[in-house]
């Protein structure tokens, strides 16, 4: 008897078949006019039913990379043919989960029949991964978060992306954010800010309030403890040793960095010196994690998707990997110390201002961050649009998606959003401080060691006259 594969494999083989039918395609490993092997075929090879298949390359066929022939098989199109012009979008890692990107592409050639996409993997975000494709023209538009942004400034590489018109629809903090010297150098696609994601059954079943915009972290702690069970699940556990978890309790304690007058960073003395030793303490309380699970990013969703873990600290982008389940789950505001301040995460579209296909790529992001585009990310993925109306979307009785019953909490705490560089900060001193911040973290560093190297390290500025 043939066994079908769960439903949770069934979308990671899926994406892996499209992807490497894609991947073949744009590298000429698939020449045009070549034939894939038949639906049956490619079942057998990928362990999924001719039907899965059959989807599969339906979005291929919307995405322009392929033609069915009846009766005789799905051949690859010749871009060249009917006058197409083809242009290259990169993407990182997470943007299929965060936004359905494939998809979205498939609905873009159907308006654009003359415009072909290429959707290009890339292994991150950051400045020297991404510079070189733009300088030898390989991307004509790049998926670029807020980091990424401000890495460009730093280097003084801003001009490698076309300036793009400001769009009026879209949450103007985020555009703000993209902009500097008045020019938008990246359009804002989607976002979210850091929240917390709990399972309420636990909650319920030890008969504890769920978490509210009044709680602070000492709550949060108790909570937690109430809720752990040994050798069952952790109430509550994080690392706060990523650059976005740790900004977090940094802004919220710290507030701003402080500087010397040469323009050197300050943490002797400092108020921010406090929320860096107050940030260790947490690593010294809460629970510990057996070597087996360090991996924490890759292992943290399915701890609480197994019901291993109660509260996270997340992202609606991250609630992606919930959607599909049945789990009963909701979110809530981030604890604080009196004053709710969270982080915010964004990811807008650059266009490359060395493209040869500068008109194609505008459309492509106009498309993508228009109404249709936007409301299918609202309906479709737990994912922010950035456009407001499409945010605010809201119709009972059409979900087709698990999603929390608050979900809607993003509205409510749009004032307490927060950007790393609000920290006082440049993007690559921050990286230094993280790297430095870890060891301390860990127990490697002392404070004096940990202090003095950093401020020793911290790159001077001339002092305005």
């Amino acid at each position: 008897m043939e066994r079908r594969p769960s439903r949770k494999m069934f979308r990671p083989r899926l994406d892996e078949m499209v992807t490497s039918i894609r991947n073949n395609i744009i590298t000429g490993n698939l020449e045009p006019g070549q034939y894939l092997p038949s639906e049956k075929q490619l079942a057998e090879q990928v362990g999924l039913s001719v039907q899965s298949v059959r989807k599969g390359l339906d979005l291929l066929v919307g995405e322009g990379l392929i033609v069915k022939i009846p009766k005789v098989g799905s051949q690859v199109v010749d871009p060249a043919e009917k006058g197409a012009v083809t242009i290259r979008l990169g993407y990182s890692p997470t943007i299929p989960d965060d936004a359905d990107i494939h998809r979205l592409i498939a609905m873009f050639h159907r308006e654009h029949p003359n415009i072909r996409v290429q959707a290009v993997p890339l292994g991150g975000n950051s400045f020297e991964q991404f510079k070189p494709y733009l300088d030898n023209g390989m991307l004509d538009v790049i998926t670029m978060n807020y980091d990424s942004f401000r890495q460009f400034s730093e280097r003084g590489s801003l001009d490698d992306l076309e300036c793009q018109q400001r769009k009026e629809e879209l949450y103007p903090f985020l555009s703000d954010a993209f902009t500097e010297e008045g020019r938008l150098r990246v359009q804002p696609f989607v976002f979210s800010p850091l929240i917390l994601c709990y399972n309420r059954s636990h909650f319920a079943e030890r008969g504890l309030q769920e978490p509210n915009s009044s709680w602070s972290w000492q709550r949060l702690f108790e909570c937690a403890e109430a809720l752990d069970i040994p050798n069952e699940r952790i109430g509550f556990h994080c690392y706060f040793s990523s650059a976005h978890r740790a900004s977090l309790l940094l802004l919220q304690r710290g507030k701003a960095f402080e500087r010397y007058g040469d323009g050197g960073l300050k943490l002797s003395g400092t108020r921010m010196m406090e929320a860096i030793r107050y940030s260790r303490h947490i690593y010294d309380t809460i629970p510990s994690l057996p070597n087996s699970l360090m991996n924490w990013d890759v292992q943290k969703i399915d701890m609480f998707r197994q019901g291993k873990l109660s509260v996270i600290l997340t992202s609606y982008f991250i609630l992606n990997h919930l959607r599909e389940s049945d789990l009963d789950y909701d979110i809530a505001p981030v604890p604080h110390f009196g004053e709710a301040l969270t982080v915010l995460l964004m990811i807008g579209l650059a266009v490359n201002r060395h493209s040869k296909h500068k008109e194609a790529a505008r459309k492509l992001v106009d498309y993508l961050t228009g109404s249709e585009a936007q409301l299918f990310v609202r309906q479709n993925t737990c994912s922010l649009p950035a456009r407001v109306t499409a945010a605010d979307w809201s119709e009972p009785g059409r979900e087709s998606i698990n999603r929390p019953s608050r979900f809607s909490l993003f509205r409510e705490i749009i004032p307490s959003y927060r950007l790393f560089t609000d920290l006082n900060i440049k993007e690559e001193e921050y990286r230094k401080l993280i790297n430095g911040l870890k060891l301390y973290w860990a127990g490697l560093e002392n404070e004096e060691t940990f202090r003095s190297r950093f401020e020793a390290a911290a790159p001077a500025e001339p002092s305005v006259p």
